[in-house]
């Protein structure tokens, strides 16, 4: 079943109207209907006075909530990575569409940009926190910036697809287009309902990793990362439901112990099939029921991580490809 969402403080809207005494009986010409719009992200009071015009993405994950929206033309730069396989043909050409600053990463998959870049395309809103451009850094030049709630420091406590349908009601304040977001929440609400009848995982268990191509960590998702409600919705029990963390390394003692039926195993970017042997070759590995019956899954990272609607496109490749 999928857990109801708990932990609304990470992004809780909060929505005013300017209507000081200044105002004259015939407006202010310049003010929108429902601005200002304040919204607690990351903790923190982001105040919008109209709809933004000029947004610049640093990262992939408010793309699905963008094109249901029907505002990508208002995203002037967009920096990262955006494989081609997250998106159908029309949001793709949507993003073929918007300039790509950059797309270098360091060696932990970290976007590198330098604030002047970024400052130099005259946002008026962010989307997505680097480590060298912050929250702070934006401010001090009056730009806005909005993080995913799963990619804040404190997490979502107990996350779930009602995070999904959150974000895009959000967004819908954020850009003006609550009447899209309402259409847009039902949508993905049928979709998830319908794949979660099929309960194709019943009876078996199932694992979320991230491991390190070419040797070194591997990391396990826990209930704090959507992997936890997605491997639910798919009728998988996870082998790590008793670990209240969003990601954490895991040894191959513990993986084994553990011997879940399934692995699904998350990556950015990379041949699929090498992200598999980093797990189908580490030693002891053979021992494993997922490895040995074949049932290993390498998928994109945004289709479990964080909550989009590419989580419910992850949910139904699970589903796909581990249907009875």
């Amino acid at each position: 079943m999928i857990r109801p969402m708990i932990a609304t403080a990470a992004l809780v809207l909060a929505t005013t109207t300017a209507c000081g005494a200044g105002a004259d009986a015939a407006g202010d010409e310049a003010a929108v209907d429902g601005f200002p719009v304040t919204i607690d992200n990351c903790g923190v009071e982001v105040s919008l006075d109209a709809p933004p015009e000029r947004v610049v993405m640093l990262k992939s994950a408010a793309v699905p909530y963008l094109h249901a929206l029907g505002v990508m033309d208002r995203v002037v730069a967009r920096a990262g990575d955006y494989p081609d396989d997250y998106y159908d043909a029309e949001t793709q050409a949507e993003l073929d569409d918007i300039p790509l600053l950059t797309d270098e990463m360091d060696t932990s998959g970290h976007l590198q940009i330098s604030k002047e870049i970024v400052i130099g395309e005259e946002p008026d809103l962010v989307l997505g926190e680097v480590e060298n451009l912050s929250r702070d850094t934006l401010d001090a030049v009056d730009i806005k910036l909005l993080e995913e709630p799963a990619m804040c420091a404190e997490g979502v406590a107990d996350p779930g697809f009602d995070d999904v349908y959150s974000q895009l009601e959000t967004y819908g304040k954020v850009f003006d287009r609550e009447d899209e977001a309402t259409k847009a929440v039902a949508d993905l609400r049928e979709r998830v309902t319908d794949l979660e009848a099929k309960k194709v995982g019943e009876g078996r268990t199932a694992a979320v990793l991230y491991p390190t191509v070419g040797g070194g960590v591997t990391y396990a998702y826990g209930t704090r990362s959507m992997a936890h409600p997605q491997l639910e919705a798919a009728g998988f029990e996870d082998v790590f439901a008793d670990v209240d963390e969003r990601v954490f390394e895991v040894s191959t003692e513990d993986l084994l112990e553990r011997d879940p039926d399934v692995i699904i195993l998350l990556h950015n970017t990379g041949d699929p099939k090498e992200v598999e042997e980093s797990v189908t070759q580490l030693a002891g590995a053979e021992d494993l029921t997922a490895v040995r019956n074949g049932d290993v899954m390498a998928q994109l990272f945004n289709f479990t991580e964080p909550p989009s609607a590419l989580s419910v496109d992850g949910l139904e490749r699970i589903i796909d490809r581990f249907g009875k």
